[in-house]
């Protein structure tokens, strides 16, 4: 990894500490929690992983970003606040399963810390969920699920998932955020037709519908207020 400048923690006044640790099932786009709730300046943020440490990412406002090789390229650092220091894993493997540990350095503030553990989804045939919408299409029919929420307060990041309910795992479909001020649109499906509008609404238009594309839709939106989730069953019924 390339060297940053040294820093620090010996701030007058500042403090260390530590959030309480959370927990992720192991997916694509799986995002790593590290949202300070300071105000202040960041001044660095950094990914290891432990038992050892190994180093994960590096963020540095002033010097970029800088990952271990075998995290370049899949690791996204998402920057939804100024106080930020969250990433996404993308291409995932069971090699990415175990403790993570974020340090993020802070003006005035000091040190805040938080671990986060990658876990395996369990396999289950027994899952269940009430959704929140539930929609029919019949096959070669055309049909749009779209992800938004009633909220007053800021979203920063929308993703839609596709949830395999026998698996208890899900694959992400698209990712829709805001940057500098602009809507970025990531998609990871070539399935269907993937919109993001300015009010951070993503549309998933599914057009000869075919019965694979039945099964449970899942909207995440990174908020001010934490992760919000909504859920859509389609049912597929065959063509007359």
């Amino acid at each position: 990894m390339s060297d940053f400048p040294p820093f620090r923690n010996g701030l007058l006044g500042s403090v260390q500490m530590k959030a309480r640790a959370s927990k992720v099932k192991l997916q694509d786009g799986m995002i790593l929690d590290c949202l300070c709730p300071w105000t202040g300046q960041l001044i660095m943020v950094s990914w290891t992983k432990k038992p050892l440490s190994q180093p994960v990412a590096v963020y540095h406002p002033q010097y970029g970003t800088n990952f271990e090789s075998s995290y370049d390229g899949r690791v996204t650092f998402q920057k939804t606040t100024a106080m930020d220091g969250s990433i996404s894993i993308m291409n995932v493997t069971e090699g990415d399963i175990g403790q993570y540990h974020c340090s993020l350095q802070s003006y005035p503030q000091g040190s805040w810390t938080k671990d986060t553990f990658v876990e395996k989804a369990a396999i289950t045939t027994n899952f269940s969920v009430q959704p929140d919408t539930r929609l029919e299409a019949t096959e070669n029919d055309n049909l749009t699920i779209t992800c938004d929420l009633v909220h007053n307060g800021d979203v920063y990041k929308v993703s839609i998932e596709k949830v395999d309910t026998e698996m208890g795992t899900s694959h992400i479909l698209a990712t829709c955020q805001m940057l500098d001020g602009s809507v970025n649109l990531t998609k990871f499906s070539s399935r269907g037709q993937l919109n993001c509008s300015n009010a951070m609404e993503v549309s998933l238009h599914l057009t000869s519908i075919i019965q694979e594309d039945g099964g449970l839709y899942r909207c995440n939106f990174s908020t001010d207020a934490g992760v919000l989730s909504t859920t859509v069953l389609l049912t597929t019924l065959p063509a007359q």
